[in-house]
């Protein structure tokens, strides 16, 4: 196994066990996390759940932070990893 995966494989194993000691995500932050994964802009964000754009990004940084991860692909790949969002396509909702 190259080096790189091992280290990535490691860090979520550690992320699955702080995450079983009650270090688990807010609701506000999966239903964000949930939104990201739909391909949803901050923006959209921010309209749909009626908060500013400023807190959608502020979300975004803490959960990017929590979970150790430096962009939104990595964010993705571990949110599954954690079983935090479900693995598969998934397609923008329709906005209320």
């Amino acid at each position: 196994m190259p080096k790189g995966k091992a280290t990535e494989l490691e860090s979520t194993e550690e992320l699955l066990e702080s995450n079983s000691e009650g270090q688990s995500l807010t609701a506000r932050q999966k239903e964000i996390l949930s939104l990201v994964a739909q391909g949803f802009t901050n923006r959209e964000i921010g309209e749909q759940l009626d908060i500013s754009v400023r807190t959608v990004e502020v979300h975004r940084f803490n959960l990017m932070r929590r979970l150790r991860v430096r962009n939104v692909a990595q964010l993705l790949r571990q949110a599954i990893a954690l079983r935090i969002i479900p693995q598969g396509p998934t397609t923008p909702t329709t906005k209320i």
